[in-house]
């Protein structure tokens, strides 16, 4: 069995708090590493190259403990070079890699002593990034919140540990100790816990978005591929249900037109998390608000160090 995540990072539980775009701060990865856990946050967070090194070295400040970065390594991310070059002269512990091959980042992370664990949703995807040199995969499930993938965790967990000899880190529905238990009885390495954090004191969005996660359930949770150009994780919302979840035969027409594609896919993404953003820190008619199935297990707002005690007490 590869090694588990709380070894891989000196760390006192093997679970990693999950970039969530918007919602990921500095008070929120602090918290995390006085838990004894560990979190990582979104680059994309972070406006300006003075905002994110300023966020890396606050964090950095207040504990010695291991942090990561999730990087967008797609075209969709323009500031992803200079995010790069920022992370690796900054010397984080791990970055995350999402959408896109991570052999940049694993090449110019490697000699800085920076761990690299990829997004994977198939065993695909696994066996490139491992035969690039990856650190560990961060299996994402069809329980996960935000940009979920398609296969259960069990058949995820069981497939890449079956067939790779890197740490896998479950991401997807996991709410209790239990279920941490569950997913590393497959073999999991740990695991990434996203929802059940979006309504913590620590967290910066709207009270509204807050109440959303304690009054919807895991049946309110339906994939639209109409935000950000991959398939993304929402409440359904009276906005989004009238939004529809589908792409227009126009989007679809565009989205496939080799020449156009990767402007389509960068206007998509750019007004999709507009709306997202906007959303997120006011209530306004326009509601779109990501979280995963396990929002069924929030019924009330709480400090990060409660819901932490939920993960690694048995109840």
């Amino acid at each position: 069995m590869a090694i588990t995540l709380d070894k891989l990072l000196g760390i006192d539980y093997p679970i990693l708090v999950a970039p969530m775009f918007l919602i990921s701060n500095t008070k929120m990865i602090k918290a995390a590493l006085d838990s004894g856990i560990t979190a990582a946050f979104p680059a994309l967070n972070y406006r300006t190259d003075k905002e994110l090194r300023e966020a890396i070295q606050e964090i950095k400040a207040h504990s010695s403990k291991p942090f990561g970065v999730n990087l967008i390594v797609n075209k969709s991310n323009l500031k992803y070079k200079d995010q790069l070059k920022t992370l690796v002269e900054l010397k984080v512990d791990f970055i995350i890699t999402s959408l896109g091959s991570p052999q940049e980042v694993i090449e110019q992370c490697k000699p800085a002593g920076i761990k690299v664990f990829c997004d994977v949703v198939d065993l695909a995807y696994a066996k490139k990034v491992e035969a690039l040199g990856a650190d560990a995969l961060v299996a994402v499930n069809n329980q996960a919140g935000g940009h979920a993938g398609k296969v259960s965790p069990k058949e995820l967990v069981t497939l890449l540990t079956q067939n790779c000899s890197l740490p896998v880190i479950s991401a997807g529905g996991i709410a209790f100790k239990k279920d941490i238990d569950e997913v590393m009885s497959w073999g999991a390495a740990g695991v990434s816990v996203g929802t059940i954090f979006i309504a913590c004191h620590e967290a910066d969005v709207s009270a509204e978005y807050k109440q959303a996660m304690i009054d919807y359930t895991a049946k309110d949770i339906v994939m639209t591929s109409k935000l950000s150009g991959s398939p993304l994780t929402v409440i359904n919302t009276p906005y989004v249900q009238q939004l529809g979840t589908k792409a227009t035969w126009l989007e679809r027409l565009l989205n496939n037109n080799k020449r156009l594609k990767k402007y389509v896919k960068l206007l998509i993404a750019w007004k999709g998390m507009k709306q997202v953003e906007k959303a997120a820190f006011s209530a306004t008619y326009k509601t779109v608000w990501c979280a995963g199935p396990a929002i069924e297990h929030v019924h009330s707002v709480r400090p990060m160090k409660e819901i932490v005690k939920q993960l690694t007490l048995d109840r």
